[in-house]
């Protein structure tokens, strides 16, 4: 790279970050005025009893955050796919029960749900970790780095929390143990809901019919016995620095869909492919047709979406035109309609243009996860809550996201509230730094007091608010 490129490359880089600054500016701007927090409620977590409240939830974060730190790595080094989170599960259950909590094993398979009730009566607070790790080998060196290995789907795997959920179940560990020591003064009940397999299982592939994680848990009945009133998680994120928080109100996640188009023609020699019937050709022609899905026929002036082929197969011989080819991908939505709209054109292109060359196509598609979308009322409501905790200049809003959560299966029964917890190191660019799933994937530690501190004042905000409504 040139003088000139470097040059040229640090002013796109400025340019960037003013346009990103003067965007979270206008946003949060809009969102203040838009969606104002009712007063009854505002008045409520600025109260003598919720300053109380708070500077205890301080007090405490602080004191438990050299265990936090301990638990998040004793649970890096030991991580654990989906569904076999086992260990994990044991270490959570038995310090809800030191804290006196009725604590549910076993739920979805390997989930953990302690519940607290608080000394008053109000409103019941669901907060969400999950708990399961990646078939990513570790390449950070750090003296709990994990060397674990596991099955996933048959196969050996090297294991990894390259996402952070080691963080989340840390988090939530911590405040459990910060709103059991406020018991008596809690006005409401606290459901702790660890959660397997957001990953997906490791055990089968997903085929539309069975169900796992945060959809099972529902199914379980997690958000009954007592009903949530709201629930509220969060995701550590490598893309902004360690310790800010940042939320959108609306869709702030898309859905996540995976597709199989298997396209069936006739075997024949390579050298004569007008006896057969090429699959492959056609499966070529499938997926540039796939391509105008979105480019050309959904309205991407109402959301944005994506149509992404992830592998292909088929053949095994240089001369030989094969029966089948096989093809997988992702698609990934905002809105329901769109989503719906976005299957059919998938199939009527695949269908159609394999017909136009003498083949047939098969296309199947499995919904796995909704969109996480953030009622703006719930967010105006929790918005100040969020700022305090974070501190002037380190809250944002965050720009829509085209990863996936099954958390939106709890915000299918209740209000729910998902945002974003920054972990990458001050010092560091988080514009390069590793990014979640990639096996050099880092959490700065000193990150996670803000998610305690965080999860603990939007539950108890969340009761205090309702006792004024």
């Amino acid at each position: 790279m040139t003088q000139s490129d470097r040059k040229s490359s640090r002013k796109h880089k400025a340019i960037q970050r003013a346009a990103l600054a003067a965007f979270t500016t206008l946003a949060l701007a809009a969102g203040a005025q838009a969606q104002q927090a009712p007063q009854a409620a505002l008045a409520a977590i600025q109260s003598a009893q919720a300053q109380t409240l708070h500077a205890q939830i301080d007090q405490r974060a602080k004191a438990i955050e050299q265990q936090l730190i301990a638990w998040r790595r004793d649970i890096h080094q030991h991580p654990e796919l989906g569904n076999l989170e086992t260990r994990t599960a044991a270490l959570v259950a038995e310090h809800l029960r030191k804290l006196g909590m009725e604590v549910k094993t076993g739920v979805a398979v390997t989930g953990v749900v302690g519940l607290l009730k608080g000394g008053k009566p109000g409103p019941v607070v669901a907060l969400r970790a999950d708990m399961d790790a990646l078939p990513v080998k570790e390449q950070n060196e750090l003296p709990f780095a994990s060397k674990a290995k596991s099955q996933y789907l048959g196969k050996e795997v090297d294991v990894m929390h390259a996402c952070g959920h080691d963080t989340h179940v840390a988090m939530l560990m911590a405040t459990a143990e910060v709103l059991a020591g406020m018991k008596a003064q809690l006005p409401g009940s606290v459901k702790f809901i660890f959660q397997p397999a957001e990953e997906s299982p490791a055990t089968f592939e997903p085929d539309g019919e069975k169900i796992w994680g945060a959809k099972q848990m529902v199914k379980e009945g997690v958000m009954q016995n007592p009903k949530v009133d709201a629930v509220f998680g969060l995701h550590v994120s490598s893309a902004y620095p360690a310790g800010y928080i940042a939320w959108r109100p609306g869709p702030a996640m898309s859905s996540a869909d995976q597709f199989w188009i298997d396209v069936t023609g006739k075997q024949t020699h390579g050298a004569r492919p007008w006896s057969g019937v090429d699959p492959i050709v056609a499966s070529a022609q499938i997926i540039t047709g796939i391509q105008t899905i979105i480019s050309r026929q959904a309205n991407i002036g109402m959301e944005p979406a994506v149509v992404t082929v992830g592998a292909i197969n088929g053949g095994n011989r240089m001369n030989i035109i094969p029966d089948k080819v096989s093809m997988i991908g992702t698609i990934r939505t905002y809105d329901e309609g769109m989503k719906k709209d976005i299957h059919k054109r998938l199939a009527t292109t695949a269908e159609h243009i394999a017909e136009s060359s003498g083949a047939k196509a098969k296309v199947r598609v499995v919904e796995l996860y909704n969109a996480v979308v953030n009622p703006a009322d719930l967010v105006a409501q929790m918005g100040p809550t969020l700022e305090r905790v974070a501190g002037k200049g380190n809250y944002g809003v965050q720009p829509k996201s085209a990863a996936s959560e099954d958390f939106s299966f709890y915000q299918q029964e209740a209000p729910g509230m998902f945002f974003y917890l920054g972990v990458t190191p001050k010092d560091k660019d988080p514009n390069t730094a590793p990014n979640n799933h990639s096996p050099l994937f880092f959490a700065d530690e000193s990150s996670m007091i803000y998610g305690v501190r965080a999860l603990s004042n939007m539950a108890v905000d969340y009761m205090l608010a309702a006792q004024k409504n």
